[in-house]
């Protein structure tokens, strides 16, 4: 499994959709007010990812021209390149792809360190997506017979317990939520000012840092992260740059079958 695959990957960051507001409406009959939205998305979309344990087959496309298959099981995800540079990739490149596949195959303290590392990351994930109906005030600009459009800014009562969701708190957008299941389908944001930690000693996020992360439906009930752009500016730490850019696009998805090995996913890969 991928850094955050079954949330976010990095949950950061605006473009506020214009549109004439619309109540959306609860089962019962009365009007659900946009943070209500929000708190049903975040639950279906935590209960969803306790649920899913689903692999996948697909292609990824990175910024650059690089693109790779990309294979998960339940020991791992490994993936070899297709192209590198928009051309296909060199004899040279898949030996190296192989080498480091077969090591990764027989070697568990990667495949734990991995495991573990996609494990943070859907922690943190988690925790900020649970922030996210406080961290802003929300409304809904356009709702429509199978999605809700609400645009976010910063809440100024929100107290951030870290510098993560403070980051995030400043953050200012749109999600969309798709129906009738309430499953966040777009989560797009803008930095609109510079953001300090330690009064800009420690850290500075500069103002126009954005992200776009989408999701859709790549099997009945199942969704999956389809495109992840991430670009944060700064620095940190006495003026370290902070360079955090990423394009990432998904597609060609299928499943990968329960209690398929690392040996066999190999094979998935060509």
């Amino acid at each position: 499994m991928e850094l955050g695959s079954k949330i976010w990957g990095m949950a950061a960051v605006a473009v506020l959709i214009a549109g004439a507001p619309a109540a959306a409406v609860a089962a019962g009959g009365q009007a659900l007010d946009a943070k209500q939205i929000v708190q049903q998305a975040v639950n279906a979309q935590l209960a969803a990812d306790r649920d899913d344990n689903s692999h996948w087959r697909y292609l990824k496309h990175e910024d650059g021209g690089d693109s790779f298959f990309v294979v998960e099981t339940e020991h791992g995800a490994i993936s070899r390149h297709v192209s590198e540079g928009g051309h296909p990739a060199s004899a040279r490149t898949l030996h190296d792809d192989d080498e480091y596949i077969q090591k990764f195959i027989h070697d568990p303290g990667m495949q734990q360190k991995q495991r573990q590392n996609g494990a943070n990351d859907d922690k943190s994930a988690t925790e900020l997506l649970n922030l996210m109906p406080e961290a802003f005030l929300w409304k809904v600009v356009s709702d429509a017979a199978d999605m809700t459009t609400l645009s976010y800014v910063p809440n100024p009562n929100f107290d951030p317990p870290d510098s993560e969701a403070r980051v995030m708190g400043s953050m200012s957008g749109t999600l969309v939520v798709s129906k009738p299941l309430r499953r966040i389908r777009t989560f797009k944001g803008r930095l609109q000012r510079d953001v300090t930690i330690g009064f800009g000693f420690l850290a500075r996020i500069k103002a126009g840092s954005t992200f776009d992360i989408e999701r859709r439906e790549t099997a009945p009930g199942l969704w999956q992260i389809t495109e992840t752009h991430v670009h944060i500016s700064g620095h940190a730490l006495f003026f370290k740059t902070i360079g955090t850019q990423e394009d990432e696009v998904k597609s060609e998805f299928s499943p990968v079958p329960p209690g398929t090995t690392l040996e066999q996913a190999v094979g998935m890969l060509k």
